[in-house]
């Protein structure tokens, strides 16, 4: 009886755990990175494939996901991360990514499927995003959980705004 117990508390440790790691801000971001460049190979091959059936939609999807995360970002986690560490360049290097990614959406979002470029331009963001998400998650990662902030506070913060951002959106 003594050990059924004892498992079953593991057991609702292991779970507590889970579920506060996913409401960690380090954790929420590099799961945002994932989804979002699964995003970009989905296209990839549909691209490779041939033909722009589901393409818009995807690309949709894709804009989407960028706009919550990078508000997210530049409204909660970098204010915080800046304060928190002495890296100007590194936090100005993620902002200007961060714009250059806005630039690339906007741009997709008046575009069809098979306008010239649209692929290449959606391929492309893709390859600019996945550079941002490494260095995020090498550099500046690192350096904010090294600085000992409230991470778990702060991926509160950030589920909430992005919930909001998503509901706005219709998602």
């Amino acid at each position: 009886m003594r050990t059924e117990h004892s498992g079953q508390t593991q057991k609702n440790r292991r779970a507590g755990k889970r579920a506060s790691s996913a409401r960690d801000a380090l954790t929420m971001l590099k799961n945002d990175h994932k989804n979002v460049l699964a995003l970009f190979d989905k296209f990839r091959k549909m691209a490779e494939d041939g033909g722009d059936s589901g393409k818009a939609e995807l690309v949709s999807q894709i804009c989407n996901e960028l706009k919550v995360h990078t508000a997210i970002e530049e409204e909660i986690f970098y204010p915080a991360v800046r304060s928190a560490i002495d890296e100007d360049l590194l936090m100005d290097e993620a902002l200007v990514e961060h714009s250059n990614a806005k630039e690339a959406v906007e741009k997709l979002e008046g575009m069809e499927p098979g306008d010239e470029r649209y692929d290449a331009m959606v391929c492309v963001l893709g390859e600019e995003v996945k550079h941002h998400a490494k260095e995020e998650e090498k550099e500046m990662f690192p350096k904010a959980k090294k600085a000992k902030m409230d991470l778990a506070a702060l991926g509160e913060e950030m589920s909430g705004r992005k919930s909001q951002l998503m509901e706005s959106m219709g998602s």
